[in-house]
């Protein structure tokens, strides 16, 4: 009887512990109705979930009821994630392999690859790209180049992910490279194709990779070719200027990893994805047509990892949509670091946003031996101010009514600019040494000037103390580079590998002396591409070298500095503050002469809210500014950062004050939109994203500001 009694409880107990679980089951079975199915199953779906839940009302009387009451759910619920309306699947899409071509298509996209001569066709709703056909320079080894249709075997497959239908291709058995295997992948996701190169690569040295190969353009003025050379160019297919380029990206032929081409309206645009070891060529002859593909640099003798670019077909382009879908692009790979992200972590910035740049110099001292010696009046070869003197130079630029400033100082270490790098401490005692370098630092932060030094961590000089061979950069063959031009005369490249420990040494010296300085600019690192070194011993790669140049301005920003190098290259956007200049290629030299096709803010329209970009204020061309421009129009424009000197006259002074106050309230801002307001592209107006404009018209020399 009392084992009787004790069985009951024990029921009693399971069904009230069973209670909450079997609530939890019937919220599960409420849900299921939310899964919506064609209409033809609708009557099944509601005779199936009428059963679970009259199976529900019942209740269960202990744990193995209650698991089968799961099963049962569980089971209407596969079916009804099975018979779904809406369901995961694959992108819509085929490929197909057929005598002539391997072909896949999409939606958006048509992709086409010849197989008798490899080359591509893609067609959008509106418009149809043919590239060029493989040619004996696709790929290039030591002492060797060949075609991919040199490959004896070839084999092409379907090859689909997720969000990308495409075609994986094999190329292999090439008689003169029988240790190579390249493996090409195609994927088309929407309007764009990424292509993918990968290669086995045993007992070869590689140079170049050059595929895809050029879309085809004709030589119309509707054919435009848009190119980030600098600040960046349009080149229109029947343009009667030659014009030619070929470099590694982050260079002055590609300030930034992209180009574009388009036609009538429509356009294809390039972006090279892994591009510490990706460039290209461009070549347009007199009167066009224009010539551009990807150029995949080898890394130490190997192509060695994955490289990729993304094509991006765009029926509705135009310049300014093309630099805007290059500006997603590096927002979303978190490679865009806005100044406002700056200035939270580098609050010194405050005192550079919105004022003149002041560029002054100590000493430029040059040896016999540079090519730039002066034999014609050898006097001017050691030429010295004093910092006393430059202190009071800025303070008559401060009675002219430049009342805050940014000021760069050139020629401070021991043997003046350019010379004796990386080992340039102590100060130089001619121009005042510690105590005068550490007063004008103190008489700039009383005048609310802010001071920075030119420092330089490439170029390494023979007549460095710390000079060893084994601290340069080395090329495969063991050779390495070497000039004489600048003021310290003979001198090659120290590794990136060494660059930071000097940074932090020189920067140590300065905390030392008690010197303010507030921040440093260094030298090239952000117009010289990329470079590798072969040294057996510290090996350097060009991703680690951006890595170390990287490390060098990490080094000083943790010190509170502002920092800055030359012009502005894309792999330093997120590290640097500010560069000298970002202005425009001229030819025959960029010290003067006429425009490199049409200058665009190619650059600007990508990046002006995240680097702080001085302008040069002539009235006829300069530095980087085309003949018959006046480079303060260009400042305007681009609400940039003013220069002007100690000899600034009233008139400059005015113009400078204003173009400040532009860049104090527009220098943090995106600019939205260029744009040319006639055929003569003189007339252009900017527009930044609080609604200001700026146009100006660069024959009249006329402009009008327009404040929202």
């Amino acid at each position: 009887m009392l084992s009787l009694v004790i069985a009951a409880m024990s029921l009693l107990g399971a069904d009230d512990a069973l209670a909450p679980r079997l609530e939890t089951l019937k919220f599960h079975v409420e849900r299921l109705h939310a899964i919506t199915v064609p209409a033809e199953l609708n009557t099944e779906k509601e005779a199936k979930l009428k059963t679970l839940e009259e199976q529900v009302a019942k209740g269960v009387s202990d744990e193995n009821a209650f698991n089968e009451l799961y099963l049962a759910i569980d089971e209407v619920r596969m079916w009804l994630w099975d018979n779904a309306a809406e369901k995961p699947e694959m992108p819509q899409g085929s490929f197909e392999d057929t005598p002539d071509a391997w072909t896949v298509t999409t939606p958006s996209l048509q992709f086409a690859w010849v197989k008798q001569d490899l080359s591509m066709t893609v067609k959008t709703g509106a418009e149809t790209w043919k590239f060029r056909p493989s040619d004996a320079k696709d790929i290039q080894a030591k002492n060797k180049t060949l075609s991919l249709k040199d490959a004896q075997s070839v084999k092409a497959e379907a090859f689909n992910t997720g969000y990308s239908v495409g075609c994986l291709a094999v190329f292999g058995g090439f008689p003169e490279l029988p240790g190579f295997t390249l493996n090409i992948t195609i994927n088309l996701i929407g309007n764009e194709i990424i292509f993918e190169l990968a290669a086995q690569e045993e007992g070869i040295v590689l140079n170049e990779i050059n595929w895809p190969k050029a879309v085809e353009t004709g030589n119309s003025a509707q054919d435009l070719t848009v190119i980030p050379r600098m600040q960046g160019m349009l080149i229109p297919g029947d343009w009667p200027q030659a014009i030619h380029g070929k470099d590694l990206s982050n260079s002055r032929s590609f300030y930034m990893p992209w180009w574009g081409q388009i036609r009538n309206g429509h356009g294809v645009q390039v972006i090279l994805e892994t591009s510490d070891d990706a460039g290209g060529e461009y070549h347009h002859v007199e009167g066009g047509p224009t010539i551009i593909m990807p150029i995949w640099y080898a890394s130490l003798g190997k192509l060695r990892y994955l490289r990729t670019c993304r094509y991006v077909f765009d029926d509705q382009a135009s310049y300014v949509t093309m630099a805007k879908r290059y500006r997603r692009y590096v927002q979303e790979h978190g490679a865009f670091v806005s100044l406002k992200e700056k200035l939270a972590r580098t609050p010194a910035l405050e005192n550079v946003i919105g004022q003149p740049v002041v560029h002054v110099g100590a000493l430029y001292h040059f040896v016999q031996q540079a090519q730039l010696f002066n034999k014609e009046r050898i006097e001017v070869n050691h030429n010295l101010v004093t910092f006393d003197q430059i202190g009071d130079s800025l303070k008559q630029l401060k009675e002219k009514g430049i009342d805050r400033a940014y000021v760069h100082v050139d020629g401070w270490g021991f043997y003046g600019y350019d010379n004796g790098h990386p080992d340039v401490m102590p100060v130089g005692e001619e121009q005042g040494g510690w105590d005068g370098l550490k007063s004008l630092a103190d008489l700039c932060a009383s005048m609310n000037y802010f001071m920075i030094v030119h420092d330089q961590y490439r170029d390494f000089y023979l007549n460095a103390v710390s000079f060893d061979d084994r601290l340069t950069i080395t090329r495969l063959d063991g050779g390495r580079d070497e000039a004489s031009v600048w003021c310290g005369g003979p001198q090659t490249f120290l590794s990136p590998r060494f660059s930071p420990e000097y940074v932090r040494r020189n920067h140590d010296l300065f905390a030392a002396h008690g010197i303010n300085v507030r921040g440093a600019y260094l030298d090239v690192f952000s117009v010289v591409p990329l470079e590798e070194s072969a040294q057996p011993a510290h090996p350097i790669t060009r991703s680690e070298c951006a890595r170390y140049r990287r490390d060098c301005w990490a080094v000083l920003r943790a010190r509170g500095y502002v920092v800055s190098s030359e012009e502005p290259a894309d792999y330093t956007v997120g590290s640097i503050d500010l560069v000298h200049h970002g202005p425009y290629a001229t030819f025959p030299n960029l010290g003067g002469g006429d425009a490199t096709g049409i200058p665009v803010p190619l650059w600007s329209l990508v990046y002006h809210d995240a680097l702080l970009l001085p302008w040069d204020m002539g009235e006829d061309g300069g530095w980087g500014i085309p003949k018959g421009d006046a480079g303060r129009l260009h400042c305007l424009l681009n609400a940039g950062l003013p220069y002007v000197g100690p000899g600034a006259s009233p008139e400059d002074i005015a113009r400078v004050k204003e173009a400040a106050e532009l860049a104090q309230r527009c220098g943090m801002l995106e600019l939205t939109n260029h744009e040319f307001l006639d055929d003569t592209h003189r007339k252009q107006r900017s527009t930044f994203s609080d609604g200001t404009k700026v146009t100006i018209d660069l024959n009249t020399k006329e402009y009008k500001i327009e404040k929202p």
